[in-house]
């Protein structure tokens, strides 16, 4: 005999009151499956590392779902893996890892990306496995009669890159390779390239080969291949050669260029034929090439190491005449020079003569020859210097600025030294608490009672004065003085 327990009508009743549960949510959809990758990933070539799983995820999502071509390779190289941070020095391999596909074939455009990035970040043994690579595997573009067009631009860069970094027979090598592979004969610009190599690794003799090769390739040179062989011929101190070779250059009708010039009259004054160097910047007038500040600098450096500092003098005062003085020369050196053997007067009148032919002075200059007038004790020069100055807008330090004042005040010309204050500070310059406390004492001392308590309500307004007791001093000052000859604050 069986029971059934029954619930008492009460809970039933309860139980019938009660909401019933919400429905539990439905599953989340199972994911799709990956899809096949369309292009192998470089699993075999990678090495094992901390990275290997996150870059082969990071390759498939952008290489794999779609069949791989050069454009889309680049734009996966220079848009994504370029800037990646941990894994941008992975572009040599996979850009290896794409030409083992069978139905991929690198162009013009990744070889040309690949060997500027190699290159630029100073990977040269990786560069040379590329441009060999090139050799045996040619651009589609060079399946017709003619060779691609961009192979030269690929190896000129490879090739500037070698000898920037001093690697000149790499730069050769790649040199030779490039020759087999292009149309007619290299550019001049690829063989300038080499030649400036050369010589920044100082091998002259390499130099003269080149260019020998050049002439027989009948590859015309140009300025720079002139400037390039000239400078090679002066530090290797044959300089009667270099002055035939710009003979040369005339004759086949290659107009010399400022760098021509200069490389020559720095050879002629290492050889100390300064005449020579001379007249060589005379001819660069008559021949209208215009002066660069590098030209001068040469000049007036050289004559000065030989202690011909008026030559130089003379030298630019006439330049500056014949409006062949550059404005951006700055003759502050010489009027360095001048002011050391104490002769102001004339690198006052350097000045002067500069700048009355539009060579404006640069504010050290200016400056300099005001420190050298004040040692002297020339003051009213000085001053009328430091007016000039201002008026034309060329603002001293503060420094310099104040010593002046002090002397003038010291002299009994506080009322200039005021003056030249309100200039000042028309053009920008604002005198601090120094300028104002040696005015105000200069005034003390000339019994100036009414221009100097001016000066102590503006040193109150701009916060000068720091306590009481210095207000009353200085008021006191001012008050007592009667006289120039006394000073009241020794």
């Amino acid at each position: 005999m069986s029971f059934k327990r029954k619930l008492p009508l009460p809970i039933l009743k309860k139980l019938d009151r009660q909401p019933l549960p919400p429905p539990p949510p439905p599953l989340p959809p199972l994911p799709d499956p990956p899809p096949t990758p369309l292009t192998p990933l470089p699993t075999v070539t990678l090495k094992p590392t901390s990275h290997h799983s996150h870059l082969l995820r990071f390759l498939q999502i952008h290489l794999a779902t779609k069949p791989l071509t050069p454009s889309h390779l680049l734009q996966f190289l220079k848009s994504k893996l370029h800037h990646h941070p941990q894994f941008s020095h992975y572009d040599f391999l996979i850009f290896n890892w794409a030409s083992t596909i069978d139905s991929f074939r690198h162009d013009h455009s990744t070889f040309e990306w690949m060997a500027r990035t190699l290159a630029i970040t100073n990977r040269f043994s990786d560069l040379a496995t590329l441009l060999s690579f090139m050799a045996s595997n040619p651009c589609p573009c060079s399946e017709g009669i003619f060779s691609c067009p961009r192979i030269e631009p690929i190896f000129q860069f490879a090739i500037s890159g070698y000898c920037k970094a001093r690697k000149l027979d790499d730069a050769l090598l790649a040199f030779e390779s490039m020759r087999k592979l292009i149309d007619g004969r290299p550019s001049i610009a690829v063989y300038n390239i080499l030649l400036h190599g050369c010589v920044k690794c100082g091998q002259h003799d390499k130099v003269t080969e080149i260019y020998n090769r050049m002439l027989k390739d009948r590859v015309n040179p140009d300025v720079f291949t002139f400037n390039i062989l000239i400078s090679s011929y002066c530090k290797n101190k044959k300089f009667e050669m270099a002055l035939e070779l710009f003979r040369e250059m005339r004759e086949k009708g290659c107009s010399p260029n400022v760098v021509s010039f200069n490389t020559l009259i720095m050879g002629f004054f290492r050889e100390r034929k300064f005449n020579e160097g001379i007249k060589m910047a005379y001819e660069m007038i008559d021949l209208g090439c215009e002066f660069s500040s590098v030209t001068c600098e040469i000049l007036v450096d050289g004559l000065c190491r030989e202690d011909k500092i008026m030559e130089a003098c003379e030298l630019l005062i006439d330049f500056s005449r014949r409006r062949a003085l550059p404005s951006s020369f700055d003759f502050y050196i010489l009027v360095e020079k001048l002011c050391g053997k104490s002769n102001t007067g004339a690198a006052l009148e350097l000045l002067n003569q500069l700048w009355r032919n539009g060579n404006v002075p640069s504010v050290i200059s200016c400056t300099t020859l005001i420190e050298g007038l004040r040692k002297l004790r020339k003051i009213e020069e000085a001053f009328r210097l430091m007016e000039r100055m201002l008026k034309e807008s060329i603002i001293p330090d503060i420094l310099t600025f104040n010593y002046l004042v002090q002397d003038l005040c010291n002299v009994g010309r506080t009322v200039d030294a005021d003056k030249l204050r309100l200039l000042a500070s028309s053009k920008g310059l604002e005198p601090d608490d120094m300028t104002l406390y040696t005015l105000v004492y200069g005034y003390t001392r000339e019994g100036k009672r009414e221009e100097g308590e001016v000066l102590v309500d503006e040193m109150l307004d701009r916060e000068f004065i720091p306590d009481l007791a210095t207000y009353n001093r200085l008021m006191d000052g001012l008050s007592k003085s009667r006289s120039p000859a006394k000073n009241h604050f020794d």
